[in-house]
């Protein structure tokens, strides 16, 4: 596999999913383009290891559920590689509320970050894939695209919107080289606050395999989509996580 020549953007890119899947597509010789929200001391950490790997890399720092801040963080990106070839959308916040006490802020909050920053990065990057007729776009959905969990209807409602997106945009770019598909998750080994590090181990019993994913899994299946292998595979959820019912 081999992405020499191409630029990624990874939103959520310094830690944990985000982190492996910059690396493994510095790896296969892709510049990286890393976002976050608030850590950047991960992502400049994430960068310095992408160098490390030979390629060119950058740190743009903003809120991706906010138009405006993705409009300049991608002037930013592009003004520095020229193109971006690759979009992974993997930024998200899984806040866990009783649906009755949510407030409005709560609501969108939620609805902007795990699903309007998906149509802000698309647009923002979509019309140079096009003139270009290559491209790919992944979007990191998971479990919550798929179920309804107790405490997280926000989560839910914007993956499975996210899971929409993904289908009617590989129908509307398909015809310009460019795919575009989700990978759901299953229980991922990651760092996160206890509640939410709780919450991934108690799913482990609905695992057939008996344990939990590892991030570099996740981005290794991101790795083929990208790649000239996995290009017609388009319009499609993958589900990543070692067979947990469905």
């Amino acid at each position: 596999m081999s992405l020499s020549g191409k630029t990624a953007f990874i939103t959520g890119g310094g830690k944990n999913i985000g982190r492996c899947i910059a690396l493994n597509l510095a790896a296969a010789g892709a510049n990286i383009v890393l976002n976050g929200a608030t850590d950047q001391t991960a992502c400049e950490a994430t960068a310095a290891e992408g160098r490390a790997l030979g390629v060119k890399t950058q740190v743009v720092m903003g809120d991706v559920g906010a138009s405006a801040e993705v409009t300049a963080m991608a002037g930013q990106a592009l003004a520095a590689f020229g193109r971006i070839d690759i979009l992974i959308n993997n930024a998200a916040i899984r806040p866990s509320k009783a649906f009755l006490e949510m407030s409005d802020e709560d609501w969108h909050r939620v609805i902007d970050v795990d699903l309007h920053s998906a149509f802000y990065t698309a647009r923002a990057f979509g019309g140079g894939m096009v003139d270009k007729g290559w491209g790919r776009i992944i979007n990191i959905t998971g479990m919550n695209a798929i179920h309804g969990y107790k405490g997280r209807a926000p989560v839910s409602a914007a993956k499975h919107g996210l899971w929409g997106l993904t289908k009617s945009l590989g129908k509307e770019f398909g015809p310009n080289g460019i795919t575009t598909n989700a990978i759901s998750p299953g229980p991922i080994d990651t760092s996160g606050d206890a509640a939410q590090t709780e919450h991934i181990h108690a799913m482990i019993p609905r695992v057939p395999l008996g344990r939990l994913g590892m991030p570099e899994e996740i981005a290794a299946l991101t790795g083929f989509l990208c790649s000239d292998g996995g290009g017609f595979v388009n319009g499609q959820m993958i589900n990543c996580n070692g067979g947990a019912e469905t």
